[in-house]
């Protein structure tokens, strides 16, 4: 079984490489480099850069012909959405369409996309919120999003592509980049790590920062894996079910630093503070149970576990 994967040396993108080719599917990756790594390239992938936008994608498809598309590349910072929502639907709208319509021209077999459960649903009174919920996006990148979840739908509808649709809570892990939904993980611990202060971003009555639900990239990887091998069609949210504010993540990082014998000086005990920039959600947890009942899919690794796993790749290895 073949597998095309678009974003394949990103953060996220990497870590479904991998899963896919130690369970032994053949692996194609599509990714332009611009965040992805050269280095996050999994050994046993052939890579192929070309941006998802440019017409060349289809020579790619001519030749592979791939069984499945698992499409991870993206425009992923909702600051820098705000700030161009016209690049924002560029890459990720126009990229997803051409994908599609390369899928129905060329018979893949079934459609995974990479959505976000971190910012689709917007605020919501449903803590966690499930599929149930209708998304209310308050970002142009969680508009573009939803978009390409409506086009596939209307692929599913009128060409009986199948697919799945993985929305992931904040995913954080090794080779994250500091960008992102869920980039202050790697942001706390980089700026850490090089003696900078880290800002914590908060609204003005919540001191303590905005509530995530974290989920290990592992975690999601396998998620990934499952969808592939599932008969099920739908849309999934990829989360553990769990929020934790900003500061206690914070502090969670500082603490295990800390016990891994890094010093971390005393005036950084506390990060600095900022209000929250446009498009920040105040709380965003997800609700994992659909994912648990149809894929079989639960997150194996809690926040501490994850931090910890997280900080031994970055002082000991980054590979």
């Amino acid at each position: 079984m073949k597998v095309l994967i678009t974003g394949g040396c990103g953060f996220i993108g990497s870590h479904v490489v991998d899963a896919y080719a130690d369970k032994g599917y053949e692996v194609v990756i599509v990714d332009n480099l611009s965040t992805g790594k050269l280095k996050n390239k999994n050994r046993n992938a052939r890579l192929y850069k070309i941006d998802i936008t440019d017409d060349s994608l289809k020579d790619v498809f001519e030749k592979e012909r791939p069984d499945i598309v698992n499409h991870h590349a993206a425009q992923i910072s909702v600051p820098y959405s705000v700030e161009n929502p016209l690049f924002d639907a560029k890459v990720n709208i126009e990229g997803t369409i051409r994908l599609l319509e390369l899928s129905r021209i060329y018979g893949i077999k079934k459609f995974i996309f990479a959505s976000t459960g971190g910012a689709i649903y917007g605020e919501t009174d449903m803590i966690p919120t499930s599929e149930q919920c209708v998304p209310e996006p308050r970002s142009p990148y969680a508009i573009s999003k939803l978009a390409c979840e409506k086009y596939i739908l209307f692929y599913s509808y009128h060409y009986g592509l199948e697919f799945i649709i993985l929305r992931y809570s904040n995913v954080y892990g090794p080779r994250q980049i500091p960008h992102g939904e869920a980039g202050v993980v790697a942001i706390f611990t980089e700026k850490l790590l090089s003696k900078e202060h880290p800002v914590l971003y908060h609204y003005p009555e919540e001191k303590n920062g905005m509530i995530r639900d974290y989920v290990y990239v592992r975690d999601v990887a396998r998620a990934n894996i499952l969808a592939s091998e599932s008969e099920k069609r739908g849309i999934f949210n990829i989360s553990t079910g769990i929020g934790t504010d900003t500061l206690k993540l914070y502090k969670k990082i500082t603490k295990t630093l800390k016990e891994s014998g890094v010093e971390v000086d005393e005036e950084f005990e506390e990060p600095k503070r900022a209000f929250a920039r446009p498009g920040d959600l105040r709380v965003s947890i997800l609700d994992p149970t659909k994912a648990e009942q149809e894929l079989f899919w639960r997150a194996e690794y809690d926040i501490d576990k994850g931090i910890r796993e997280t900080l031994k790749w970055y002082l000991y290895g980054k590979n």
